[in-house]
């Protein structure tokens, strides 16, 4: 019977790994500009989207959206508005039907993806937490990364101090899913994850909405601290 079941699982997951996504690199890619200090400009020119399961309704129609390098900026809007499908544009998960998206001048179709994806860090609204230590969970963002760098990107986040006081430093292991942590530390180990990739583009989609309030301001005033 489990022979069977596995049997069941493999043929499902090899039909997973066939699968071939719409969005492919370009033939010849481009390259960024290199890194500034101060960040990236972003550019939307009359964007519109719409997934493909829901093609009579536009998540995003006739968006002109442009952010200088080292701006700090808040999309609001209710639920649906389209917050996070612009996050998954600018990380080409999906490419607009109309407009173009543009990081210092050059269209994103024109860059290769895992270029693309490494000039964008993301702290995402429920931060994963993996069954391994904090060094692991902060190193997972950058797995070539030093043990001095996983160090000073958690200082960076405000999570050096508690992450220290763990019976095992950061050789502690942080349980299923950060059952050993808090909300908000859980929280400043995705920020520390996203900012050891260095990137030039820092996105918080909601990452404070499931925190108390007094942490809420602890995590926006970090993330305004950082973009200084």
């Amino acid at each position: 019977g489990e022979a069977q079941r596995a049997a069941g699982a493999t043929e499902r997951l090899l039909e997973l790994m066939s699968v071939q996504s719409p969005i492919t690199n370009p033939v010849k890619a481009s390259a960024l500009p290199q890194k500034d200090a101060h960040g990236a400009t972003v550019d939307l020119d009359h964007v519109f989207f719409h997934y493909p399961s829901r093609p009579e309704s536009a998540a995003l129609s006739e968006i002109q959206l442009s952010i200088k390098a080292g701006e700090t900026i808040a999309l609001v809007g209710s639920s649906g508005a389209g917050k996070t499908t612009l996050f998954q544009l600018l990380l080409r998960f999906y490419d607009p039907q109309q407009g173009s998206i543009r990081i210092d001048g050059v269209d994103i179709k024109e860059l290769d993806l895992h270029a693309l994806r490494e000039t964008i860090g993301i702290v995402p609204q429920d931060t994963v937490i993996f069954s391994a230590n904090a060094l692991e969970n902060i190193r997972y963002g950058r797995v070539n990364a030093s043990d001095e760098e996983v160090i000073q990107a958690a200082k960076l986040a405000a999570a050096h101090e508690f992450i220290e006081r763990l019976p095992e430093g950061y050789q502690a292991f942080l349980g299923e899913r950060g059952v050993r942590l808090s909300g908000g530390q859980k929280q400043r180990v995705g920020i520390a994850r996203a900012l050891i990739t260095k990137p030039k583009l820092l996105l918080s989609d909601e990452a404070t909405s499931a925190l108390d309030p007094q942490t809420t301001s602890s995590i926006l005033e970090l993330l305004l601290e950082i973009n200084q």
